[in-house]
């Protein structure tokens, strides 16, 4: 596995541009996520600038562009708030050093090579956890649309105190506000290509404050750092230190799902194919350094990655031009943004989260499916009204089980006794028929086919072997692809119980996996030598004589 990115001159013109293009999505977007989060402006360009850097550097996705974004700004705003809350003055060190705790566990998780497993979760529960981060990030923008502060209490505190809020309404900003949204809805699709609606928002939305509202009294960004940022060493307590590793964890996993989802929509674009562990790798490196320098964290971004790609970039060149451009912005151009007004960047996060909504799914879940449909809800009043952590745990147990109920019932199809030699469904041969028929029906037959994981047991627990009346059974395991340890801990017991009630135990058919399985959990030893073969027919003849004799 090479270290670096996919990096080359052949594709110079088109990087160029497509790095451009990236900046200019990014410059209003980070100071948006920077000021919702709690944690300034320049922490979000700082993220933009360096986890875009060190991810573009390091990662497996050569067209990815990675900053801060919408559902890492929500949770991080959250970790923010709980942590200053417990300790005023170190809390905000706090945070930041939960960031350098997320690009950890994001560069183990890549080092396991974990990345082909992060995605695999139940679309009911990704779309009502996106929901829901979506609903939370246009709630907290309530307070500043109307040109007041965040109420403290997050979702809840601000639903609260919506009345104050409304009997105080700066309408100067409320307006600008309102302004901000319509232009980022209505631009139309084909200027949307030349010029990205979020920079003309900010600028016409700045332009206008100063011109027309410039004796009212408009809340703003104020000066941004305009030197190099200073290194911030972790900071640690001893009495937030486990939720910190937690708050990390889940940055962590968020982080990758957000930039392995995005990787995949690039690929879709460029027909190409992305490495995800280390992919994973990069995006930790760079969370892991901007959190050393006060930036926020976060992950491949969706809009930044589609623009770059249509205005032609194809490297990781791309990357490290928008960063590039970036950081000249912010050593010459900084004191520019110091008039933004914050209503502004409120309505351009307000529309970020509106768009993180999955308004597709919610019109149609109850028709794909009532179940789905539940979880999904389930998720996003837990994740708006209740713990992020809390969400994703209760809707992936309530979705596994379903799944494992289904399963088990999809199982059991091919989980089954066949009592009688005429059986349609069985697939035996003439002359096994007619051994069938020789016994006397003193012979069954129990069908075990395909994959027997976990979801089996309970089928195979159902046959109720030892209640039958057949003097002989054969375990017929031709069709077996594999078996599980609680599927073959099951047939254990089941063989045991018809064992002990008397019953001839054959097993016919077992190979590969199933017979090494059924060999570690000793179940082969369990019958004599005679009683195992790997012939169907050959174990019938012997069960259907020993079954005649007695």
């Amino acid at each position: 596995m090479r270290i670096f990115n996919e990096i080359n001159l052949g594709n110079l013109r088109g990087d160029l541009f497509g790095g451009l293009t990236a900046a200019v999505v990014a410059l209003p977007m980070a100071l948006a996520f920077g000021v919702a989060s709690g944690a300034g402006a320049e922490a979000g360009i700082y993220g933009a600038i360096l986890i875009g850097l060190f991810a573009a550097l390091f990662g497996g996705t050569p067209t990815l562009i990675s900053e801060p974004t919408g559902p890492m700004t929500v949770v991080f705003t959250a970790v923010i708030t709980r942590l200053i809350a417990s300790n005023p003055e170190q809390g905000m060190a706090m945070a930041f050093t939960v960031v350098v705790l997320t690009g950890m566990f994001q560069v183990l998780f890549g080092l396991l090579r974990l990345g082909k497993y992060v995605t695999l979760m139940p679309h009911t529960v990704i779309s009502g956890f996106m929901t829901g981060i979506g609903l939370i990030l246009m709630i907290l923008q309530l307070g500043p649309m109307m040109g007041q502060a965040t109420p403290g209490g997050g979702v809840i505190g601000t639903l609260e105190q919506l009345p104050d809020l409304l009997a105080n309404i700066a309408l100067p900003e409320l307006a600008l506000a309102i302004g901000t949204i319509a232009i980022l809805f209505l631009t139309p699709a084909r200027f949307k290509r030349l010029v990205p609606p979020q920079l003309v928002a900010l600028v016409l939305g700045t332009i206008v404050s100063l011109a027309l509202l410039d004796l009212a009294d408009i809340r703003r960004i104020g000066a941004i750092p305009t030197g190099l940022p200073e290194l911030r060493l972790p900071v640690f307590s001893a009495s937030q230190w486990e939720s910190m590793v937690i708050d990390a964890a889940v940055l962590g996993m968020l982080g990758c799902i957000d930039a392995l989802l995005t990787a995949v929509v690039a690929d879709n674009l460029t027909r190409s194919r992305h490495n995800s562990d280390k992919e994973l790798v990069g995006q930790g490196i760079g969370n892991v350094v901007s959190g050393l320098f006060g930036g926020l964290p976060g992950a491949g971004a969706t809009m930044g990655t589609v623009v770059n790609i249509q205005a032609g970039g194809r490297t990781a060149l791309s990357g490290i031009v928008r960063v590039a451009i970036l950081v000249v912005v912010m050593l010459g151009a900084a004191r520019l943004t110091a008039n933004i007004p914050l209503a502004v960047l409120a309505g351009i996060a307000f529309h970020v989260g509106f768009n993180i909504v999955d308004w597709s799914f919610l019109s149609r879940a109850h028709r794909i499916s009532g179940k789905g449909a539940v979880i999904m809800y389930a998720v996003i009043l837990l994740t708006v009204f209740e713990d992020l952590i809390v969400a994703v745990g209760v809707g992936l147990f309530i979705a596994n089980v379903i799944t494992i109920r289904r399963l088990s019932e999809l199982l059991s199809e091919d989980i089954r006794v066949v009592r009688d030699p005429a059986d349609d469904n069985a697939d035996f041969t003439g002359e096994e028929r007619d051994l069938l028929r020789a016994s006397g029906g003193r012979v069954h037959i129990v069908q075990l086919g395909g994959p027997l994981p976990f979801g089996a047991a309970k089928a195979i627990s159902d046959l109720r072997l030892e209640e039958t009346t057949e003097r002989s059974l054969v375990i017929d395991l031709k069709e077996a692809t594999y078996v599980g340890v609680s599927a073959g801990i099951a047939l254990e017991r089941a063989l045991i119980e018809a064992q002990d009630a008397g019953i001839d135990v054959y097993l016919s058919g077992a190979t590969g996996q199933v017979e090494e399985r059924l060999a570690k959990l000793g179940i082969v030893g369990r019958l004599p030598e005679n009683h195992v073969y790997s012939d169907r027919r050959a174990a019938i003849a012997h069960a259907a004589r020993d079954a005649i004799e007695a």
